[in-house]
């Protein structure tokens, strides 16, 4: 069964590290060498200076909540929903 979740990349904590893209591989390299999500399978991306904010409707929530432990800057979170 699909579940909705909200995975957000804070770009200002995030330091290029990449343990998130190991976990999981809708992380991707940015164009500044940050963490960043591949709009390829999320509902909708929303890219700001600031943050990285996607919407996923799947059931690889597990996947995204390794990438968010994985990242030693806790760059990365996921909630479940919509996020807000």
């Amino acid at each position: 069964m699909s579940e909705r979740y909200t995975v957000t990349v804070d770009r200002d904590a995030c330091d290029g590290v990449f343990a998130c893209l190991v976990r999981d591989p809708r992380f991707v390299e940015d164009d500044e060498g940050l963490a960043g999500i591949d709009a390829a399978d999320a509902e909708s991306v929303e890219r700001t200076a600031a943050s990285v904010r996607a919407t996923f409707a799947d059931d690889r929530i597990a996947d995204a909540e390794q990438a968010a432990a994985a990242c030693p800057l806790d760059a990365i979170t996921v909630a479940e929903g919509n996020g807000e």
